[in-house]
C-alpha cells in the first residue's frame, strides 16, 4: 500500500503543460489589448495545461490500480478515455467523472472487511460539483470512496466505483481555474459574480451550462437572471469562431423572449466571458441561425464592482467626522451626538444618513441631516452598523430571549419622531451563534458574516432576499470562507474579496485577504495593535487602525496616515 507521498511524487511526475498555439455583438468589457480567438470546438488547449496519466500496468494489484485509476482522472482528454481503462466495460461506461470532484490533501487504500472492496480514504480539502461549485473544507475532513473491484483475464479491474474523480489539491490548482460568471441584482442595476471552478481548457461551454442552470445555493433568491428557467443549450458546444462565442440556445424560448430580454441575455454572457482572452464578441443562436440582438439604449449595462466614495466617516473628539484625503472635517449638515458617546459608525453611500453605536455596543443610533440622532434599537453586544441598498442599515445582536437576531432599518426620509420601519430576521443557520461582524456587500444582494459557536469562528457570505420594495426578507444558508486565523472582523475589498484579521491592542496582527476566488486566505504584512479595518476600492485601499493612528496598505507595509481619529469606516 503507498502513502500520499508516493501519489503526489507520482502526480507530479506526470504533470506536463502544454500552451496554446494560437491564440450584431455584445462586447466583452475588458482592459488590456485582446489577441486573436480560437473555436473551442475543435479541441486545441485554450493556454490550458493537459495532463498525461499512466494506463494500467500488467500485475498491478487492487490498491495500486484504485491509486492509478483516481490519478488518470486528473487526465480529462477524449472523456477521461485513460482512466476508463480501470474500469470493467460495464463500469466504463456507466462511470460519470464529471459529477463531482474530490480534492484531497492526502490519501490512501485501505482494506473492508469485505473480499475485493477497498475504501479510499481521503483528507478532502474542498469538492466541486458538477456546476463549479466549490465547498471549501477544514482539514482532517474524511471521505471514503468505496471501490469494488473484480479480475478481466487476469488483471485487477474496478466494477463498481461513485461517480466523480478525486486528485490531489496541487494537481487541482494546475488544472483547474476559479471564474466569475454574473447574475443580476433583481433590478438589473447591477452585476453580481458567482465564482465556479472549471477545466481551464473547457471554461467556455462550462460557463455557459452553469449560467444556464442558475445562481450557487446560497444566492438562489437574492439574484436574477436574464436567462429563462429552463432553457437549455441546443448543442453540446460553445464554438468560438474569429472571436466570437457561438450561444445556441433552444430556439422557442430564445425567439419568444423580447429584445431587452435577448439584449441582457448577452450582456450577461459577455460579463461570464470576460475572464476568456479568446472571447471578444458573443452571438446569440437558435437552431444555429443569428438571431438579432438590437441595442436600442433601452437596457443599461449593470455595474460590475460597484466602487465607495473616496471618503471614510470616524470618530474624533467623542463625534462623528469625515476623513479625506488624510484630512478631519465635521459631517455637513449633521448634528453633534458628542452626548451620546459614537463608535464605530457607517455611513450610507447614497444619502447623508449615518448610524453608530454607543460605546458598550448596546444602542444602534441612526441620524440624518436637520434632525437628532435617534436610538432604533437596544440590546447585548450589536454588531457595527452597515448600509446597504435602498439605505437600510444593518446590525445583528441577541433577542428578547437571548437568540441571535439581524436587523435592519430604514431611517433616511422617516419625519422626526415617526416610526423608523423596520426588519427582524431569525436565520436558523445562525441560531446559537453570536455575529461579531454583518456587512453588506457594494451591491447590496449579500453581506459577509462572521459569527462564533463554542469558540469557533465562522467567516460566512449569505445572500440577501428582498421583497419587490427591497425590504429585507430573509438571508441564504451561507458558504463558508476558510482563514488562517480566528478572525472577529471584516470588511469587503471588492465583489468577490474580503479583509478579515482578529484585532489586538497589544500584540502583532495579521489581517487576511480572503477572496471568492481563491482557495487559500493571503496574509498581509502583520502590524502590532491593529484593532480595526477598513476597505475603500481594491486591495490597496486598506487601512488599518491602533492605538498609533490609522494606517494604510502600502506593498508589503503598512503606512502612518493621521492621529487623532478612530474606527474609520468606508460608506456601506
Amino acid at each position: 500500500m503507498r502513502g500520499a507521498s508516493k501519489l503526489t511524487s507520482l502526480a507530479a511526475a506526470l504533470l506536463a503543460l502544454v500552451l496554446v498555439l494560437l491564440t450584431s455583438c455584445a462586447q466583452i468589457p475588458r482592459s488590456g489589448p485582446v489577441g486573436k480567438s480560437t473555436d473551442e470546438s475543435a479541441g486545441k488547449p485554450n493556454n490550458a495545461p493537459v495532463f498525461f496519466p499512466v494506463a494500467p500496468r500488467s500485475g498491478a494489484g487492487p490498491e495500486s490500480v484504485i491509486e492509478d485509476f483516481y490519478l488518470a482522472g486528473s487526465g480529462y482528454e477524449d472523456d477521461y478515455a485513460v482512466a476508463r481503462q480501470y474500469l470493467t466495460q460495464a463500469s466504463s461506461v456507466k462511470w460519470k467523472p464529471d459529477q463531482r470532484v474530490l480534492v484531497f490533501r492526502s490519501a490512501r487504500v485501505v482494506g473492508t472487511a469485505v473480499e475485493n472492496v477497498f475504501n479510499y480514504e481521503l483528507d478532502l480539502a474542498y469538492t466541486v460539483d458538477a456546476d463549479g461549485i466549490a465547498t471549501q473544507l477544514p482539514e482532517g475532513t474524511k471521505e471514503n470512496i468505496p471501490a469494488t473491484l473484480t479480475k478481466v483475464d487476469g488483471e485487477w479491474r474496478i466494477a463498481q466505483i461513485p461517480d466523480g474523480t478525486a486528485i490531489p489539491e496541487e494537481t487541482f490548482k494546475v488544472i483547474y481555474g476559479s471564474y466569475p460568471i454574473y447574475f443580476y441584482d433583481p433590478t438589473f442595476t447591477y452585476a453580481v459574480p458567482d465564482v465556479r471552478w472549471f477545466i481551464k481548457k473547457k471554461t467556455v461551454k462550462a460557463m455557459t451550462s452553469a449560467l444556464l442552470g442558475g445562481p450557487a445555493p446560497y444566492l438562489k433568491g437574492a439574484v436574477v437572471s436574464a436567462f429563462p428557467s429552463g432553457m437549455k443549450l441546443a448543442r453540446e458546444s460553445v464554438p468560438v469562431v474569429s472571436g466570437a462565442a457561438q450561444v445556441d440556445l433552444s430556439a422557442k424560448d430564445l425567439v419568444e423572449a423580447s429584445n431587452e430580454d435577448r439584449l441582457r441575455m448577452q450582456t450577461q454572457l459577455a460579463l461570464t466571458f470576460r475572464s476568456q482572452p479568446d472571447v471578444i464578441n458573443v452571438e446569440l443562436r437558435a437552431n444555429q441561425d443569428l438571431v438579432r440582438v438590437e441595442d436600442n439604449g433601452s437596457v443599461l449595462p449593470p455595474v460590475r464592482d460597484k466602487d465607495v466614495p473616496a471618503r471614510q466617516i470616524a470618530v474624533s473628539n467623542n463625534d462623528l467626522v469625515r476623513l479625506e484625503n488624510n484630512k478631519l472635517s465635521p459631517l455637513p449638515d449633521i448634528k453633534s451626538v458628542s452626548a451620546l458617546s459614537p463608535r464605530l459608525p457607517a455611513e450610507s453611500p447614497v444619502s447623508q444618513t449615518a448610524a453608530f453605536l454607543n460605546a458598550g455596543r448596546t444602542t444602534l443610533y441612526s441620524i440624518v441631516p436637520g434632525q437628532p440622532a435617534r436610538a432604533l434599537t437596544t440590546r447585548a453586544g450589536l454588531s457595527r452598523p452597515s448600509f446597504g441598498r435602498y439605505d437600510w442599515v444593518w446590525t445583528a445582536g441577541p433577542g428578547a430571549n437571548g437568540a441571535t437576531e439581524v436587523l435592519a432599518y430604514r431611517p433616511a426620509g422617516i419625519a422626526e419622531g415617526a416610526n423608523v420601519p423596520g426588519v427582524t430576521l431569525t436565520p436558523s443557520w445562525l441560531a446559537g451563534r453570536k455575529v461579531k461582524e454583518f456587512r453588506v456587500s457594494r451591491e447590496g444582494t449579500r453581506a459577509l458574516v462572521i459569527s462564533e459557536l463554542n469558540g469557533k469562528t465562522s467567516v460566512q457570505v449569505t445572500g440577501i432576499i428582498r421583497t419587490g420594495d427591497g425590504t429585507p426578507r430573509d438571508l441564504t444558508v451561507p458558504i463558508t470562507l476558510q482563514t488562517a486565523h480566528e478572525p472577529d472582523q471584516g470588511v469587503w475589498v471588492n465583489d468577490t474579496t474580503v479583509a478579515v484579521m482578529k484585532g489586538s491592542a497589544s500584540e502583532n496582527v495579521t489581517p487576511e485577504l480572503v477572496s471568492l476566488t481563491s482557495a487559500a486566505p493571503q496574509a498581509l504584512a502583520p502590524w502590532p495593535g491593529l484593532t480595526a479595518l477598513s476597505a475603500g476600492n481594491g486591495p490597496a485601499e486598506i487601512y488599518g487602525q491602533s492605538a498609533e493612528g490609522i494606517f494604510q496598505r502600502l506593498g508589503n507595509g503598512w503606512s502612518p496616515q493621521l492621529k487623532g481619529a478612530v474606527d474609520p469606516s468606508f460608506a456601506g
